[in-house]
């Protein structure tokens, strides 16, 4: 059996940012766990805003195709969300908008979400740890019929979450870690 496919992508561009560094804690986990991980920065994948004007008079960018294709490349998705005024940054949500105008031949818009199994977390310094922002991503994968796992990691108080060797320390973020990375791989594993 091929190796399962997991694509990282965190939702952030900011140096230092606490989400992209539980993005590469998971990564690192999923790695643990025997998948293939890949991690992207949407920093390479500039996209204008969504507008439908602009997709009539250009298409889809090729940023957004690219992403899709890589997207699809992969049997699993994890996506690590900042919380920016109790919900997703415009970034992702661009991002999220723009990958479900891509439709390639043989294949109905949208496909890539409903193929593949998708986990969130969000990492944020205060104490609900991105739930408003992890409620609002689930939202907008589940419009995009995208199968996303039930547990999920919100991790609070982030910059004091690790320890001096950038794991994990709290024994409930470790647990919810180890429950979404175990979901995920298995969801992800059925969906082949």
């Amino acid at each position: 059996m091929p190796a399962l496919k997991i694509l990282v992508i965190p939702g952030s561009l900011r140096t230092g940012s606490l989400n992209s560094k539980l993005a590469a804690t998971i990564a690192h986990e999923l790695a643990q766990a025997g998948a293939e991980v890949t991690r992207l920065s949407l920093a390479d994948f500039p996209l204008p805003i969504y507008d439908g004007d602009l997709q009539a008079k250009s298409g889809v960018p090729k940023n957004a195709v690219n992403l899709k294709r890589m997207m699809g490349a992969h049997q699993g998705v994890l996506i690590v969300t900042p919380e920016y005024n109790s919900s997703v940054p415009a970034l992702l949500k661009n991002t999220i908008d723009w990958i479900s105008r891509v439709q390639d031949p043989h294949e109905t818009r949208g496909q890539v979400f409903r193929d593949r199994a998708f986990a969130i977390a969000a990492a944020s310094g205060g104490r609900l740890g991105g739930t408003r922002a992890l409620s609002a991503l689930r939202l907008i994968l589940t419009a995009c019929r995208a199968t996303v796992v039930p547990n999920q990691l919100a991790l609070s108080f982030a910059e004091d979450a690790y320890d001096d060797r950038d794991r994990l320390k709290h024994a409930h973020d470790i647990e919810a870690l180890n429950a979404m990375v175990r979901q995920l791989i298995e969801l992800s594993q059925r969906m082949m």
